[in-house]
This record gives structure tokens, sequence and C-alpha cells, in this order.
């Protein structure tokens, strides 16, 4: 009861934002929620799955440079763009899975970056289709058929976070579904689910392919958000960065992730306005969070609270 209730309230506040935040303010909050969606993603395989990977944003980069390149060369159909954008990076994972989880633990690791940079590589360097590092600018909000306009940064906004919410209720459903609970179980042991009799590798396929699919999602929204997509978006540094931020909030945790995808954007958006080492910054970041609270922000202020209860 009390969790559907701090989710109504929520949502009500997301919905509500708009009328108290400035233009800069919603436009933050818009890229917030876009990252959070990505580290939920990336939060299914490794805080739920124990599966880390430094390939997650090839599925995000995969879908943003399919709705870009269909938005601009003619195809500016919201609904069919989104659809190919998700079927792009969902086909994607499903590839990469049957790849990557043959193997395990820093093998694991290392295959998602190299296949991921596979497609930086292609993208970097198909400058005719991709525009190469200079990327692809001029991407033009939907209208989505509806009768208004997405072009507004109230209207966009509102759009991610209807996007935010779904996926935020289909994650929640996965991880306390029997699904759910088998794949924290291969997490915790692997053999010993085995020998229960689980498919372990069924349910770590399933798990890499949806979170690719969310990944797509996220993806998506970040090129109408940003009307522009790089070879950045498939690289290592934001791969590395989605990791921090589950790491950060609290891997393992439905919210978690979104709390630190908040952080992180707050963080690099007030660093940045100073300094041009955010990455040094980012990097420290990481170093004290794995050093000083493990289990992130808020498994950290969970402990806090469970130890004032006693």
């Amino acid at each position: 009861m009390r969790i559907a209730l701090a989710a109504a309230v929520s949502l009500v506040a997301l919905w509500l934002a708009p009328l108290v935040l400035s233009s800069y303010q919603l436009g933050l909050l818009t890229k917030i929620l876009i990252f959070a969606i990505f580290a939920m993603s990336l939060n299914l395989i490794l805080g739920y799955g124990g599966l880390p990977s430094l390939g997650h944003a090839a599925y995000f980069g995969v879908a943003a440079y399919t709705v870009g390149l269909l938005a601009l060369r003619g195809w500016p159909n919201f609904w069919l763009a989104f659809a190919a954008g998700l079927a792009a990076a969902t086909l994607a994972a499903a590839l990469f899975g049957l790849l990557a989880l043959r193997t395990h633990g820093a093998y694991l690791l290392m295959i998602t970056l190299a296949l991921a940079q596979v497609l930086w590589g292609i993208a970097f360097g198909w400058r005719s289709f991709t525009g190469g590092d200079d990327g692809l600018a001029g991407v033009p909000r939907p209208d989505a058929g509806l009768p208004w306009s997405l072009a507004g940064d109230a209207p966009f906004y509102y759009l991610v976070t209807v996007v935010f919410a779904a996926s935020t209720g289909l994650l929640a459903l996965v991880v306390t579904s029997p699904f759910g609970r088998a794949l924290v179980g291969i997490r915790e042991s692997e053999r010993r689910m085995d020998v229960l009799g689980f498919n372990t590798w069924a349910h770590k396929y399933v798990a890499f392919v949806l979170a690719g699919a969310l990944a797509g999602a996220a993806g998506i929204l970040f090129v109408y958000y940003n009307r522009f997509v790089s070879p950045a978006y498939l690289s290592v540094v934001f791969s590395a960065t989605g990791m921090i931020m589950v790491i950060l909030g609290g891997a393992g945790t439905l919210l978690g992730p979104a709390l630190g995808s908040a952080l992180i954007v707050f963080l690099e958006n007030a660093i940045s306005a100073h300094t041009q080492r955010w990455l040094l910054v980012l990097g420290c970041i990481y170093v004290g969070v794995t050093l000083f609270a493990p289990s992130g922000i808020l498994g950290l202020l969970q402990r806090r609270v469970r130890g004032m209860r006693r």
C-alpha cells in the first residue's frame, strides 16, 4: 500500500513539474528521466542478474541511429520510427546475447565492450551514411499524429514521463515475478539454480534482450531530446556512465538507478560549467562509491533506517 501511494504521489509530482520549473530545469529533468530508463535497463542484468556489461550503450545508440536516419531520410512517422528503433535495439541485444552469454565475469565484460566497439567503429567510419564523428544533426521532434505538437519542451517532457512510468511499471512486474526471483537466484548461485532445474541460460538471455529493448527506448527519446545522434552514443564512456548510475544509486533496487541518474546528470551539468574534466570527477565518484557505499546510496539509506529502528 505504501509503495503504491508513493508511486502515485511521484507520478503526480512529475506531471505537475512543468507548472513550476523553468525551461532549463524542465530540460534537465527530461534528461534525467531518459537516463533513468537507460540505467534501470542496465540494472536488470547487472543488479538482478549479476551480468556486468560495458557495451550496454550499443542498444541505446542503435535505436538512436535508427530513428535519426529514418527522420532525416524521409520517414518521419513517429510510431513507425519508434517501433523500428525498438526492433533494431532488440535484435542487436538478441544477437549480442548469443555471443556474450557464453562467457562469465571479466570475459563477459570484455566481450560486451568489444561488440559495442564494433558498432562504434561502423558509426564512426561510415561517414556517408552515419555522418561519421560529426553525427546526424537536425532530427525533428515528432508530432505522433496527436492534436498537439511534441516540439515544445513541456509536451515532449510528458511523452518522456509516460515512457518512464511504463518502463518502471514493466520492470517492477518483471523483478517481482517468479522470473525476477529466479534471476536473483542465478545471480547468487547459478550452479544451485541449475541443480534445482532452472534453465539459467534462458533466464539470462531473456533478461539481456529485455534490457537491450528498454535501453533502445531511452536512445529513441534521447535522439529526439538532443535532436542529434553521434558515435558517442555507442561509446564505452556512455556504457560506463550507465554502470556508475546503477552502482551509485543502488544495484539490485528498482529505483536506485533512477536516483543515480539524477545525481550524475545534475553533477555533470553543475561541474561542466566550471571545468572540462568531468570524466575525472566521474571516475572519482566511482572510486568513492565503491569504497564507502558499495551497495549504493539507496542501500546506505536503507541500512541507516534499519539501524534507527533498532
